[in-house]
């Protein structure tokens, strides 16, 4: 499934194709995945829950989602949240509603 992966360090963001949460573990780094919605319809940004903890380089912020440090994915769950399905947020609109901290 399509899926839109954040780097801050880099400060990008690049089309990626997951199979499922541990796709989103490793993209992340991290097994300690959280994640808050960006739109009504579905998609989520996933990200580590202890980035700030842990000191992660780099931060960023969709819209006035909480800032987060280190990558972050986003991704769409459908069915209550049960099932992944490919993200909807285009690309260059979510490249105008992050700002990198």
């Amino acid at each position: 499934m399509k899926a839109l992966l954040l780097d801050p360090v880099e400060q990008s963001i690049e089309e990626v194709q997951i199979g499922g949460l541990d796709d989103i573990k490793a993209l992340v780094g991290f097994d300690t995945i959280e994640s808050d919605a960006i739109d009504s319809g579905g998609d989520r940004l996933f990200f580590d829950e202890e980035c700030f903890l842990r000191g992660t380089s780099g931060r960023f912020r969709i819209d006035s989602v909480i800032p987060v440090a280190g990558k972050g994915v986003v991704a769409r769950l459908e069915d209550d949240g049960v099932t992944f399905s490919d993200v909807q947020t285009d690309i260059d609109d979510l490249r105008k509603r992050t700002k990198y901290l």
